[in-house]
């Protein structure tokens, strides 16, 4: 009469168990497959090589906006506003970048531009004296955006938050496998001995080979 009575609860909470998990399975998979595979390309970073393509572009400022711009912050070295909005116009149209609104470096000399990205790194620099505007890209391939994209670096807001809803995914999905492992022990002996080993493996790695 016991064991009666208690399977109705082991079935809902077997039920709901496997629904959570097949639910943050099916949210994770794609994250799952990419942090797998950059983590062995990270983890062979250096017998990867990498190829950077480096892209350059030079152009002058037109008159009327280096003019503009010599007036802004002329005698500061810690400015940090970002450049005027239609010497950023120009930029996109003359040299197809867009550097937003994106804080810039000011200085009586020169006023430079950061522009980290996944995969690479950019920059521009426009001098104050002649208005001579220079642009850096360097790419290093996908595996380097890849690898970043695992690192989280320079990837903005948005894929941030994406990493922290796809460990909390991978959280419930690993939690609810422990409690389906649980619930189907009885039945399979060797389950314990298999989630010890793969909590004490990595343990001991740890602990004896990482100094």
């Amino acid at each position: 009469m016991e064991a009666r009575a208690h399977n109705p609860r082991r079935a809902y909470w077997l039920k709901t168990l496997h629904q959570w998990h097949w639910i943050s399975s099916a949210l994770c998979l794609l994250g799952m497959l990419l942090f797998a595979a950059t983590g062995f390309t990270l983890n062979h970073a250096s017998q990867i090589e990498a190829r950077p393509a480096v892209t350059a572009k030079k152009d002058a400022l037109p008159d009327a906006l280096r003019a503009e711009l010599a007036t802004l912050h002329a005698d500061e070295d810690s400015a940090s506003d970002p450049l005027p909005p239609d010497v950023r116009s120009w930029i996109r149209d003359a040299l197809q970048v867009d550097v937003g609104a994106r804080a810039a470096e000011w200085s009586p000399e020169e006023v430079y531009v950061a522009l980290p990205r996944p995969g690479g790194d950019a920059w521009l620099r426009i001098d104050r004296g002649n208005g001579e505007v220079e642009y850096e890209l360097t790419d290093r391939g996908w595996i380097s955006y890849l690898n970043d994209l695992h690192k989280g670096r320079n990837t903005g807001a948005a894929w941030s938050w994406f990493i922290d809803l796809f460990a909390a995914a991978c959280l419930i999905f690993s939690i609810t496998g422990l409690f389906i492992l649980k619930m189907h022990a009885a039945n399979r002996p060797t389950t314990w001995p298999i989630v010890g080993l793969g909590v004490l493996i990595p343990f001991l790695l740890a602990i004896l080979f990482i100094h």
